[in-house]
């Protein structure tokens, strides 16, 4: 994986490069589906950030203690998932409804713990993807985290249309940078720094676009395994 890193690792520095930025973009490593020995690989290569889609699949890879990585819940999150959950992660990054904002909060008051979270936005409006769609609803959810005690905004997240039209694909990115500024101005007392968005197919194009984070899967460890 050292090789296909250090390639990934060089595109980006171009790519911010070529669009005049000089801030950082982070690498997730997304583990979905591959074996706990990718984890080791991961964090012998430098990464310590990861993500995993499915709460069962967190469970049975990662512990809840002595951890050299930060672990973040990228994959929707059932209701009756978060409690199960909260344990093992870091961050949640795919909140998508107000009810799960205050399920996320009330159980990390119940465990005593400090939840950094992101807000998952639907911005290709496909209906197959889960995310906020409605801004009022959104803004709704933004106006009850900033009273909640163990949330911990952090930003925005994303996945873009499966479209190998790049203007179809940097035009639903382009959305999220816009609502990040918007976020940013009616709740300044939030942060909205993170934006999480673009895949091992798309994730030039979202650098192009403002994205600070990346969700690196096969791109990373090659074709995942679904058996």
């Amino acid at each position: 994986m050292n090789e296909q890193l250090k390639n990934i690792l060089e595109s980006i520095e171009q790519t911010l490069h070529s669009c005049h930025r000089t801030d950082t973009v982070d690498v997730l490593a997304v583990t979905k589906t591959h074996p706990p020995e990718v984890i080791k690989d991961a964090i012998e290569s430098g990464l310590t950030l990861l993500g995993e889609n499915r709460v069962q699949e967190i469970e049975s890879k990662f512990p809840i203690e002595d951890k050299e990585y930060s672990l973040h819940l990228i994959g929707h999150l059932q209701s009756n998932k978060v409690r199960k959950v909260l344990p093992y992660v870091d961050a949640i990054d795919s909140v998508d409804s107000l009810k799960l904002l205050k399920l996320i909060d009330k159980e990390a008051k119940r465990i005593e713990k400090i939840v950094p979270i992101l807000f998952e936005i639907n911005t290709s409006l496909e209906s197959a993807k889960i995310g906020f769609t409605d801004e009022k609803e959104y803004f709704k959810a933004l106006e009850v985290a900033s009273e909640l005690s163990h949330i911990q905004v952090k930003g925005l997240m994303t996945v873009g249309p499966l479209s190998s039209d790049e203007q179809v694909v940097r035009s639903a990115f382009a959305s999220l940078k816009e609502l990040q500024h918007k976020s940013q101005t009616a709740f300044p007392q939030l942060d909205f720094t993170t934006l999480s968005m673009g895949m091992s197919y798309d994730y030039l194009w979202a650098i192009k676009e403002g994205s600070t984070v990346v969700r690196l899967g096969s791109a990373l460890f090659g074709s995942r395994s679904y058996t």
